[in-house]
């Protein structure tokens, strides 16, 4: 070989190594803003225990962030000079990561990934390896790792199983890149905007644009670019909801990003990739809430007894099903084959798995692509389809809490609910829809089943009748009573003549309409009703049977609002004690006999041990209903009504308030709640001396009650009371004696002379005559309601003594010192 030969190859071999220089580390983009927790924390692992192996691996969703992150990352430790050597590595398939790998030898002539990976092992140094958008799930990303024991190695990716490489590792970290902070979106928007999209108020415009996109990187990238483009910064929120899918898929915006795709193109990609299974998921979540999305939806629609009206589509949602899981000719579902399709999903990151509940939640902006981009046009009705086959009729706590669960994916389908659902499914979405206290929208649907059944199975078929007593029940609930029992009236009538009078649903007839007949205090027959209901339900049913100890706790309210409260309290703690066992302790009657029983000691005047079971009635309505569930909120009122009478008024007047707004906002402003709640608030004012505050609301709902109720209704009367109450606290005597007199008669008339409340207004007239001087025609009251409240009450009770100190009060007004001296060791603040 002469000399020439040898210079020649020489630098031919000089040029493949030029060609061969490995690729530059990308600098991050010039706008980067947040995420510095996880910066700290990768710092943080990095430093420690050096000359070790260290991984850390980054994962979420396509355009969340995660390159950008890895980058900043590089750059500031570059500036530190922490690592000896960076090497950046395209992981988007198994060939550019071999590519790259080729290049890792500065001289040398590596052939192959793995030469690289042997050079790279060689080098006793801190170098750092990073392998970006690793999301390929055919991927072994571990095979590229170099044979050492040290080195350090970041991972961006969207698979999450990449994960377990740092989980293994003992000096190795796993980062899920959710959203960007509020803060931090809002000053990346900003930063990309600059001086293009002057507003007066940019700081709220762009806080609002970047809560709209959900502070999702990509997006609010996206959104800095078309804004600096257009300069239209006041106006981009109501462009973007009226296009938001057209901007969200709009590719070529200069958003200042080195993410060449748009938005929603990232996700195409990943959805290409996906089995015919998993893409059929990803179509039914689009639908959904976007989270607490949980397979028993699916299985429970799959095993359903219930068949849809439309045969068509019950087919079609059964193959849909299948595909899921729903495909197992033995059990019916196949929760292998839903993990499999599942595991699929989240190997792109399209949905997230919650380890503590085992639901899965979809980001709302892959709803939104999802459901424009790929959704099949019947997929909205099969989701429909599949919710309502889901719901199950029956009356445990489980059932109740599944029901709850999906409340917010009925919500999220409401408006399509109420105008095309299957009317077979209609009334069990009704009854989650009733569960949770939406009553108007449950009695949308149900007026609609029942005009189905009825022209399908007739007025008196058993599905016509179960549908009519649940519209009635609506109706109850809205304190809509006269509705509900003409409704109830004419069940009753029917299922006795088609079922018999001691069937289960006829025997729930009786108990309802007694219910009603409660509500609009005609006690007696209401009395008559549930007595009967309980005997045949005890003979028929057993003594602890739920139906038997409803109709023990309905005849214990029916006591109780009659003043007979030791039969009232003795059943009400039979009821309790069987229905925790029964039960459970937390279900939703369980916490109705606690109420009820704690309404007896306050009645009682027990007012401890009633705050003591309001208080965990409450917490546990909280945690089992939510916070705003209209048995909640009269938890609250009861236990604020405990603290007036306590004398703790202001805790009183806060609980009150916040119930009043939230029924106002949740129910009618006239519903009868709310009435009680502004009635309720009234008396604390009342007690507090704010008599024009408490005057306004007692007026208001006096002239509601008449209207709705009638003159004599007990909760009229009620009103009339506290009004009069407040006018003799104005020294408004006159005034305060004439409704006093009108309520003491009404109440003789419809209550009995010494029913409580009737004995309360006659306390209550007997005060307004020591006011006005009359004192013997207030002894003679006084007396009177002494004599009767020691009898009804008994000597302890708060009001028998509060009845002492009147008497004792007005004796010394009439220079009677003896006899009122005899009464002052019980002395308590006199009645208002």
């Amino acid at each position: 070989m002469n000399v020439l030969t040898i210079l020649i190859d020489l630098q031919v071999a000089s040029e493949a190594r030029k060609t061969k220089s490995r690729k530059p580390c990308p600098l991050p983009v010039s706008t980067f803003t947040g995420q510095q927790g996880i910066l700290e924390k990768m710092h943080q692992l990095f430093n420690q225990n050096q000359g070790s192996r260290h991984i850390f691996v980054l994962h979420g969703l396509g355009g969340s962030g995660k390159s950008q992150i890895a980058l900043k990352f590089v750059e500031e430790a570059q500036a530190n000079k922490r690592f000896s050597d960076i090497l950046f590595v395209d992981a988007t398939s198994e060939q550019t990561a071999e590519t790259d790998l080729k290049l890792l030898a500065s001289i040398g002539s590596a052939d192959t990934a793995q030469e690289g990976l042997q050079w790279l092992a060689s080098q006793q140094s801190e170098w750092l390896l990073l392998f970006d958008n690793a999301d390929d799930t055919q991927l072994d990303i571990g095979k590229f790792f170099p044979p050492c024991s040290f080195g350090n190695i970041i991972i961006t990716t969207r698979n999450p199983e990449v994960c377990m490489h740092a989980e293994l590792c003992p000096n190795g970290e796993v980062f899920r890149v959710a959203d960007l902070k509020i803060e931090d979106a809002k000053n990346l928007l900003l930063k990309l905007v600059g001086t293009k999209a002057q507003a007066p108020n940019k700081e709220e415009l762009a806080t609002a644009i970047v809560k709209e996109l959900h502070c999702f990187a990509l997006a609010v990238a996206q959104a800095g670019g078309y804004i600096y483009t257009c300069g239209k910064l006041n106006i981009y929120l109501k462009v973007y909801k009226s296009s938001r899918d057209r901007l969200l898929a709009q590719s070529g915006i200069q958003a200042q990003s080195q993410y060449a795709l748009a938005v929603y193109a990232t996700w195409d990609l990943s959805y290409k990739k996906l089995s015919s299974p998993a893409q059929t998921l990803l179509q039914i979540c689009s639908q959904l809430h976007h989270q607490n999305i949980r397979e028993e939806i699916f299985q429970r629609a799959i095993l359903s007894d219930e068949k849809l009206q439309d045969s068509n589509l019950q087919e079609e949602v059964t193959e849909l099903l299948a595909q899921i899981g729903g495909g197992n000719k033995d059990c019916g579902w196949d929760s292998l084959v839903f993990s499999e399709v599942t595991r699929e999903l989240q190997s792109y990151s399209l949905i997230e798995q919650n380890q503590l509940d085992d639901s899965y939640t979809v980001h709302p902006l892959v709803q939104q692509w999802s459901a424009l981009s790929i959704s099949k046009n019947k997929m909205k009705e099969y989701v429909l389809a599949i919710l309502g086959l889901s719901v199950p009729w029956r009356f445990e706590m489980e059932a109740y809490q599944y029901r709850y669960q999906i409340l917010n994916h009925i919500m999220q389908n409401l408006e399509l609910f109420l105008n095309s659902i299957d009317k077979a499914v209609a009334p069990r979405i009704a009854l989650v829809l009733y569960d949770q206290g939406h009553f108007h929208h449950a009695e949308q649907l149900e007026v609609a089943a029942l005009e189905a059944s009825k022209q399908l199975l007739g007025e008196e078929h058993p599905d016509t009748l179960d549908t009519m007593a649940n519209l009635a029940s609506t109706y109850w609930r809205q304190g809509r009573w006269s509705e509900a029992e003409q409704l109830q009236v004419t069940v009753l009538e029917a299922r006795k003549w088609v079922l018999g009078k001691e069937h289960p649903n006829t025997l729930d007839s009786m108990a309802d309409l007694a219910s009603t007949y409660w509500r609009q205090g005609r006690w007696s027959e209401a009395e008559q009703l549930e007595v009967a209901v309980l005997e045949t339900r005890k003979w028929l049913l057993g003594p602890q049977h739920p139906d038997t100890l409803f109709g023990m706790a309905s005849l214990a309210s029916t006591y109780h609002v009659q003043g007979r409260w030791s039969e009232a309290e003795e059943l009400e703690v039979l009821v309790l004690e069987a229905r925790k066992q029964v039960l459970g302790k937390e279900h939703p009657n369980t916490l109705d006999s606690m109420a009820n029983l704690a309404s007896t000691y306050w009645r009682q005047g027990r007012w401890s041990k009633a705050e003591q079971l309001q208080g965990a009635v409450l917490e546990a309505r909280k945690r089992v209903l939510g916070k705003e569930h209209p048995d909640t909120l009269r938890s609250m009122a009861n236990l604020a009504c405990t603290y007036r009478d306590q004398g703790r008024l202001n805790e009183a007047e806060q609980l009150e308030v916040t119930v009043l707004e939230a029924r106002k906002q949740l129910l009618e402003k006239e519903h009868p709640d709310t009435l009680t709640s502004m009635a309720s608030l009234a008396s604390t004012y009342q007690k507090q001396g704010q008599w024009s505050e408490a005057e306004q609301l007692e007026v208001t709902v006096l002239k509601a009650r008449k209207r709705l109720l009638g003159e004599e209704h007990p909760d009229t009367l009620f009103s009339m009371a506290n009004l009069a109450c407040t006018y003799r606290d104005q020294g408004r005597l006159n005034e305060a004696e004439q409704l006093e007199v009108t309520v003491l008669e009404a109440r003789k008339r419809v209550l009995g002379k010494e029913h409580p409340d009737t004995l309360r207004s006659m306390a209550n007239l007997a005060s307004t005559y020591q006011n006005q001087g009359r004192l013997n025609e207030a002894e003679e009251l006084e007396v009177a309601v002494l004599e009767a409240r020691k009898q009804v009450l008994g000597k302890e009770h708060p009001d028998t003594l509060t009845s002492m100190a009147s008497l004792a009060h007005t004796l010394e007004s009439q220079c009677c010192f003896t006899e009122a001296q005899a009464l002052r060791p019980a002395a308590k603040p006199i009645e208002g």
